[in-house]
């Protein structure tokens, strides 16, 4: 699954950590999304969503292997 987490922080002006803190999870939990290690939950991704105020969809997308 494709994210442009790391680009939605930038044009919040927050870093790794800050986001962490806003939704309540480690600033590891960030990086590991970022780098497309691990995926979120829906509650996780939902809240990133409210922080940045868009739609899940703008910031996470399926690839085709996720289809697989």
């Amino acid at each position: 699954m494709k994210n442009t987490l790391k680009v939605k922080r930038a044009m919040h002006d927050l870093t790794q950590a800050d986001l962490a803190t806003k939704i309540g999870v480690s600033r590891q939990t960030i990086h590991a999304v970022e780098s497309g290690k691990y995926v979120p939950s829906l509650s996780l991704a939902l809240k990133m969503a409210a922080i940045f105020d868009c739609k899940i969809e703008n910031i996470f997308e399926l690839e085709d292997e996720d289809w697989e």
